[in-house]
């Protein structure tokens, strides 16, 4: 198990350039599936998700062509429908193969996905999104998911019964082949799923109402291929202007191509941190009020999250650390996941003023000096806001299990060096 080991306190400055979308890489790579014909997809995150993602589709029978600087040819030729259990345990957006392999006829078994461990991370949505198309779905023997198609799926109004990111990819991808035209309602609307759909209309297909929680999928016999660009990545993005807060740095972000930010910089402007927008990036000053708003009334203000254009649930681990060095106190309430607001126990004990009322809740009170400590990284987002928190502290962190957060952003170690800061991997 590999350390990052930071020596905080220093102010950074100069540019970072966001990588492509992880969550939108995960479901764009699944898609190939969807076609014989070859896809190019560019703007690829070089991160350890994605490399499994392009294992399990090797073993599917695709052929992978690193075309370098985060572009890829993929060719689909499923010669078995067969994955490495330890494999799919390892992301859990391995669940986005069973869409495009239904829709091509195959029967899918595979175990449950793995992932981050932040709490009950249900499948219903998919098993009910599924079944409507005619798909069988049951926990085998085995404790496996068994997912038989009845030859090519019929199309059907689907209402998901709760708005979940990978059931609404995978209905979308196993709509785009079926018999007729389905309907999604209650799905998810976020970019990368947003994302998913325009690659999907590149290949042939007929997807409206998307960015809405409706969408209408009008099924093809096939597919064909395309060249398409994945999103940038917002989580990273808002990463970096909560690092840029906290350490009291300028930093310009580059690589932005899309006005996704605007439920991210309403939560930060809650927190008292400002940053500009202009064309394709966005600059962090290094001068703002950090001053926690307060609500019309004059009571306490909160940050929750909730599905898009809601606050991301995984930008809220960042939001509790960039809010320690902010003025005033804050509720961040995080609905979705039982577990994920657990890392804040190393938060308190570098220093941090928090109370956690309950699994979901905590109340944040800055500024308060964060001191270095030995954390270990429970998950990628957790992880990430751990390395934000050693680099505001004084003094030496050692954060431990950082395979979790390499798994969701490329190449940290070398962004945050070349920013100015003191940290190193051992």
């Amino acid at each position: 198990m590999s350390e990052y080991v930071v020596k905080g306190g220093r102010k950074l400055e100069g540019s970072v350039r966001i990588s492509g979308n992880k969550n939108a890489a995960l479901p764009c790579l699944a898609a190939t599936l969807l076609t014989d014909e070859s896809v190019t997809l560019e703007n690829v995150p070089s991160i350890q998700d994605v490399n499994v993602m392009l294992r399990l589709l090797g073993e599917l029978g695709s052929q992978v062509s690193g075309l370098g600087d985060g572009m890829y040819a993929l060719k689909s030729d499923i010669s078995i429908c067969a994955l490495t259990p330890s494999l799919v345990d390892s992301v859990r957006g391995s669940i986005l193969f069973a869409g495009p392999l239904l829709a091509r006829g195959y029967k899918v078994v595979i175990p449950p996905p793995g992932g981050d461990v932040i709490g009950l991370r249900r499948l219903d949505s998919h098993f009910i999104g599924l079944s409507a198309l005619g798909v069988k779905c049951e926990i085998n023997s085995l404790s496996n998911l068994e997912m038989t198609p009845p030859g090519r799926l019929k199309a059907a109004d689907i209402f998901l019964d709760e708005a979940s990111v990978t059931a609404t990819e995978n209905c979308i991808m196993a709509a785009s082949l079926a018999d007729g035209t389905s309907t999604i309602y209650n799905a998810a609307c976020e970019p990368h799923v947003q994302n998913l759909c325009h690659m999907l209309n590149s290949m042939g297909c007929e997807i409206t109402g998307i960015g809405s929680n409706f969408l209408t999928i009008k099924g093809k016999e096939s597919l064909h291929g395309c060249r398409h660009r994945l999103c940038f990545d917002y989580m990273e993005c808002g990463s970096f202007i909560g690092l840029a807060a906290c350490t009291y740095s300028a930093l310009t972000l580059t690589g932005i191509d899309d006005d996704g930010m605007k439920p991210v910089e309403k939560g930060f402007r809650k927190l008292g941190v400002e940053f500009e927008t202009g064309r394709n990036e966005i600059h962090v000053p290094r001068n703002m009020s950090r001053v926690i708003a307060r609500t019309y009334t004059g009571v306490t203000e909160k940050i929750d999250d909730a599905p898009w254009p809601g606050f991301p649930a995984d930008l809220l681990s960042i939001m509790c650390v960039t809010a320690t060095q902010m003025e005033g106190s804050i509720l961040i309430h995080e609905k979705m996941f039982e577990s994920r607001m657990f890392f804040i126990d190393y938060l308190i004990r570098m220093g941090a003023d928090i109370i956690l009322c309950d699994p979901h809740r905590a109340v944040v009170r800055g500024r308060t000096r964060l001191k270095g400590r030995e954390v270990i990284s429970p998950d990628v987002r957790a992880g990430m806001a751990l390395v934000v928190a050693a680099l505001c502290a004084e003094g030496e962190s050692v954060i431990s299990n950082i395979e979790q957060i390499e798994r969701g952003y490329e190449h940290l170690l070398d962004k945050l060096v070349n920013i100015g800061a003191d940290i190193r991997r051992i």
